[in-house]
């Protein structure tokens, strides 16, 4: 059986979509599939080796995250299943195309990761296809799988969920609970606190900005906080921290190396997610947090508030409230013997439900049944 998984960004960029897409395909083929991953090549970036294949196609018209892949047409030739990450604009009608004309044996599996929209007038000229097929698209599918259906329900397409509920199978997103673990003095604290995310335009949801402003509020000066990632907006936080007179407290690390990542999260006391959209439908880096040890604070969105339970392994926040998020992060950290309970009861969770393992154990017997 041969698997081919479409997706619209892939490592060496940092974006979830692209690492989740990633982690399937690299359990996949550690499970026996023959996996292969087809992605646009952006910038003439080096895919990175890997022990399953990876095609990276160049774009005929590109803009942002979305590229124009009529190659993909025939590409996908002899692939029994393809997996389609959505979005995907200029991918997406490619698929279809192919399934609809020539494939109607090859099928067709939909990821649906999250809501577009407020998209540039560029964009919105690449996404006028998928528009127009979409509700196709859907129909023509064997299996949607998305990370939550309580984001789902919320989402753009509730009305496709109702409409082939039958059709749709929650599916996680994993963590490797090896390379993200608890480092030997994980219960002691470090008066640090952590965020991880892209700080470009595409990213621009994860709300840091939110946290900024929370770090205005809590007046205890030993704390600091690490922003971990890279991207054109850096230059524009780093100024937000000086107007906002907390820049001595602030680390921006850039870019960080996938080897040394891990130890950013043993180095902290909890990670911090303030999200201020439904662009955000999940948050890997919350598991990454989790199975390293330390408790995580979270935008109440769909979809996020599912990860971990609000009060065991950490507490959800009102979404774009600084003052919400400051004493969240304050009564985590007051009291130790509940910020070591909260750390293990997140390692816990991640290590007995979200190892990749697991989930791509599930991934296998979906191909299977369907």
């Amino acid at each position: 059986m041969k698997i081919a998984h479409v997706v619209c960004t892939f490592p060496p960029y940092h974006g979830g979509i692209g690492n989740v897409a990633y982690k399937y395909a690299e359990n996949l083929n550690k499970a026996g599939a023959d996996v292969t991953v087809f992605t646009p090549n952006y910038n003439q970036q080096t895919i990175p080796r890997l022990g399953f294949k990876c095609v990276a196609l160049k774009p005929w018209l590109k803009y942002g995250n979305g590229a124009w892949l009529p190659q993909l047409f025939w590409r996908l030739k002899d692939f029994d299943i393809v997996h389609l990450h959505y979005p995907f604009f200029g991918g997406a009608e490619m698929v279809w195309l192919r399934k609809i004309l020539l494939d109607q044996k090859m099928k067709l599996f939909i990821h649906y990761h999250m809501d577009i929209d407020k998209l540039a007038l560029t964009a919105c000229f690449l996404s006028w296809p998928d528009k127009l097929i979409r509700n196709s698209l859907f129909n023509l599918a064997e299996a949607i799988t998305c990370a939550s259906f309580d984001y789902i329900q919320e989402s753009a397409i509730n009305d496709v969920f109702k409409k082939y509920n039958n059709k749709f199978y929650e599916l996680s997103f994993g963590v490797d609970c090896e390379r993200f673990q608890p480092g030997v003095d994980w219960l002691v604290k470090k008066n640090r606190i952590l965020f991880v995310g892209s700080l470009d335009k595409a990213h621009n949801f994860k709300g840091l900005e939110i946290l900024l402003s929370a770090m205005t509020k809590i007046k205890e000066s030993k704390l600091k906080l690490t922003v971990v990632g890279g991207g054109n907006l850096l230059p524009f936080y780093r100024k937000m921290a000086e107007d906002k007179g907390v820049a001595s407290r602030i680390e921006f690390t850039n870019f960080v190396s996938d080897e040394l990542l891990p130890i950013y999260y043993q180095k902290a006391d909890l990670l911090v997610l303030p999200s201020t959209s439904s662009h955000e439908a999940f948050g890997l880096v919350l598991l990454e947090a989790m199975s390293s040890g330390i408790p995580v604070i979270a935008s109440n969105l769909p979809g996020v508030r599912t990860v971990f339970r609000n009060g065991v392994e950490g507490f959800l926040a009102e979404v774009n409230s600084p003052n919400d998020l400051a004493e969240k992060i304050s009564i985590i950290l007051a009291e130790k013997n509940s910020w070591q309970k909260m750390c293990q009861a997140a390692r816990s969770l991640a290590v007995e439900k979200y190892s990749w393992e697991k989930i791509a154990k599930k991934m296998n017997e979906l191909y299977k049944i369907n």
